[in-house]
């Protein structure tokens, strides 16, 4: 892994209310083996050692700051700390990031996307994300993964040359698009122009009525610039938690990783 990584800020989504936990604790604050799930994040974020940790918070908003407010920043000089940007209303992921815009005028290098819920995902996972960005020089770059039940998952689909042309949430889905086995993993990394542009363009023509994410992948195809992407490690370790069951399925995953491969990364 590289020593540092000067030109990356990470962005963590953070401000959903997870209704499906059956608690009126935000999501990200769940605990696992003992520790909220968006440390686990946070934590992967901090061994890339980037420039800059933004958090969009939402739904306890104050609750989530002030559990994140404790935490360590990175060791040296510079001593990295958590930012924060509020979502007042959560009208869905691209208007999430959307939040950050004022923090993200002017950036350069790699903005890299990370759902605040994934907290089994590897530093090595997301380095290798990050090398096919640069690598490709590409203008965003998405972490796929095949799972053999994508049931709610946003399915990828390829154009004739195994490019990756949009990404289809499972509600708009047809038939045959939900049949696809190869998921968004909701981890995505972008060059911030090209990012905030495509933000502008976004629209709530959907199903959920929401402004997506992952429409920016389409519209910055669709304007001609290249969109890369890199597998997932292990399809387990993008797991989402949403459900009390995921939750504790992510215990006992998070363990049996920690006991198989001690100080793997």
């Amino acid at each position: 892994m590289e020593e540092t990584n000067g030109d990356l800020i990470t962005l963590v989504l953070a401000a959903g209310k997870g209704t499906r936990m059956h608690s009126d604790l935000a999501k990200v604050l769940h605990r696992i083996n003992g520790r909220p799930m968006i440390h686990y994040v946070l934590d992967t974020a901090h061994a890339l050692r980037p420039r800059r940790i933004i958090v969009i918070v939402g739904h306890q908003a104050g609750t989530v700051r002030r559990e994140l407010a404790g935490l360590p920043g990175l060791p040296g000089p510079s001593r990295l700390t958590v930012e924060f940007a509020v979502q007042e209303e959560q009208l869905g992921t691209g208007h999430a990031v959307r939040q950050a815009e004022p923090m993200l005028a002017g950036e350069s290098g790699v903005v890299l996307v990370l759902a605040g819920d994934t907290p089994l995902i590897r530093p090595s996972t997301l380095e290798t994300l990050i090398h096919a960005h640069r690598r490709e020089s590409a203008a965003a770059s998405v972490l796929t993964a095949g799972v053999d039940d994508p049931t709610g998952l946003g399915r990828i689909l390829r154009d004739g040359a195994g490019r990756i042309d949009r990404i289809v949430e499972e509600k708009d889905a047809t038939e045959e698009q939900r049949a696809l086995k190869e998921i968004n993993t909701s981890t995505y990394c972008f060059d911030p122009v090209l990012l905030l542009r495509a933000l502008d363009r976004l629209t709530p023509e959907n199903r959920q009525g929401e402004y997506y994410l992952t429409d920016t992948i389409e519209i910055l195809r669709q304007e001609g610039h290249r969109i890369a992407d890199a597998p997932a490690g292990t399809p387990e370790e993008t797991m989402g938690i949403n459900t009390p069951e995921q939750l504790s399925a992510a215990e006992s995953w998070l363990l049996e990783r920690d006991r198989a491969r001690p100080g793997d990364s």
